[in-house]
């Protein structure tokens, strides 16, 4: 399918049906997303694609994001909160395997990831993981598009009620942003039908040959 027409599609949905989104179409958007674009290979952050009713209803107490409860499946996007020299290793083991090279061969890799990180501060790693976990979820809105299912990102959660059931501090995690997946509720909508808002092309992008 087209996907300027997928694009145009989607919007943030407000209101969710209880219909609920298939396994195919849920592993797709996590395949697609686990393919995104990420600095250095390194994938900084965990997705918990949550589907558990209780568990949903209460990461969405006293939320005004009412999608949270409502949602099929509800993905939560934690980024690491450092960035260590066993996360430069883990990449590079994989790296051999999945290149058919040796370790050893990549010890040069290995030095100049590991070396970059520890040269800043903590706060810079964990800022930088965070701006490569927005990534990752653009490219899950565009993978929900394209399987033509609604996804709405939200930033207003109680972060420390996520980080809280989902234990993300012991997995040392924070979560930043979440995703929730289902099908629209049109009745219940008032943004279902309404014409999609975006300034010209011309007017964002500025060619310069």
């Amino acid at each position: 399918m087209d996907l300027i027409q997928d694009l145009n599609w989607r919007y943030a949905t407000k209101s969710y049906s209880n219909n609920k989104v298939s396994e195919e179409k849920l592993d797709f958007i996590l395949e697609a997303t686990n393919l995104s674009a990420s600095s250095c290979g390194l994938q900084p952050y965990r997705i918990f694609a949550i589907e558990n009713v209780e568990l949903k209803a209460k990461l969405g107490n006293n939320s005004f994001n009412r999608q949270i409860a409502q949602s099929s499946h509800l993905l939560v996007f934690a980024a690491f909160n450092s960035v260590t020299t066993q996360h430069v290793q883990n990449l590079v083991k994989l790296t051999a395997e999945k290149q058919d090279v040796t370790v050893e061969s990549l010890t040069g890799l290995f030095t100049t990831m590991d070396m970059y990180f520890k040269s800043r501060s903590n706060e810079e790693n964990k800022l930088w993981a965070e701006r490569q976990t927005y990534i990752a979820l653009g490219t899950a809105l565009i993978a929900s598009a394209n399987a033509k299912v609604d996804a709405t990102p939200m930033e207003g959660f109680d972060s420390q009620l996520f980080d809280e059931l989902l234990d993300l501090k012991g997995k040392d995690l924070h979560s930043i942003v979440i995703l929730s997946l289902g099908y629209r509720e049109e009745a219940n909508d008032y943004l279902a039908n309404a014409s999609k808002v975006r300034i010209p092309v011309e007017e964002m992008v500025t060619k310069i040959a």
